[in-house]
């Protein structure tokens, strides 16, 4: 579990003023999948794949709601969640990296034009079960994408019959922050956790991190993924990870600092997206 200075925001005051900041990639602590085993070749094809393996980990996740799912999953960039399966597509795939800049990027993959995505908040009896402060930020969190000129319709229902569904929202234990993964196939990600102790933040807090994470399912990239000490204090470049880093056009060659898509978040946040993050998300759907 990784407690770091987060977000540079505004300004150096606003950080001294906050006091606290959480990484919106920090993940819970839970046993290793025995799916997903970190060896030294492990490393090697990822690091291959250009991807930074120092804080490479291992955790459970779907099948906490669907024992059918693929147990074993690698944690890295602290919230991009990697199966065996999608490891060997990584390497299976040719991307070609592009020059870093601080803009909006995309991954190779994006969801299909013109889709509806039915989003359900988790609402088991169990330790899963969103409560209402992030029932409310989903809430919002769906309302952003919707406001936004898109071909893409969200939809949101809360229960527990999630498998129907595109995205499933759930809890899991953990002091704060989310993961999710990329598009495949046209579908967006399926599964978002968002860990207990971002409630502890508030409601803002919470729609920001559900509205990242949601980022991730479409088709978003860290907005500073080729150095993530701009946001996180720490870290370096997370590479195209084989599902590539495409510039989005029409987002800033000069640093913006106000993407929802930067890698680590502070407990300021206002929930929104950052302008460009909208001009990106509009000029891919």
């Amino acid at each position: 579990m990784q407690n770091v200075n987060l977000r540079l925001t505004s300004l150096l005051a606003s950080m001294v003023l906050c006091g606290i900041f959480v990484s919106c990639n920090n993940e819970e602590n839970i046993s290793p999948g025995d799916e997903a085993i970190i060896t030294e070749e492990v490393k090697a094809q990822f690091t291959s794949l250009g991807f930074d393996v120092s804080d490479l980990t291992t955790t459970t996740g779907r099948e906490m709601l669907d024992p059918a799912e693929e147990s074993g999953l690698y944690l890295l960039e602290g919230d991009l969640v990697v199966s065996k399966s999608d490891l060997q597509n990584m390497l299976a795939g040719d991307y070609v990296e592009g020059e870093p800049k601080l803009e909006q990027y995309r991954t190779t993959n994006l969801v299909s034009q013109g889709r509806t995505i039915n989003v359900i908040g988790y609402t088991g009896n169990n330790a899963n079960g969103l409560d209402a402060t992030t029932q409310t930020a989903l809430r919002w969190a769906v309302d952003n994408y919707n406001a936004l000129n898109i071909n893409l319709n969200f939809t949101l229902t809360f229960g527990t019959n999630f498998s129907p569904f595109d995205i499933v929202v759930y809890r899991v234990n953990g002091s704060g922050g989310g993961s999710a993964g990329f598009p495949s196939g046209g579908a967006p990600f399926k599964w978002v956790q968002i860990q207990s102790g971002t409630s502890n933040f508030g409601t803002n807090v919470v729609e920001h991190v559900i509205t990242h994470e949601i980022g991730h399912c479409v088709g978003l990239r860290h907005t500073d993924y080729f150095n993530r000490s701009i946001s996180c204090g720490t870290g370096g470049n997370e590479g195209s990870g084989g599902v590539g880093a495409i510039h989005i056009p029409g987002t800033p060659t000069t640093a913006d600092l106000n993407s929802v898509m930067l890698a680590c978040f502070s407990t300021n946040e206002d929930g929104e997206f950052g302008p460009f993050d909208r001009v990106g998300l509009e000029f891919l759907y």
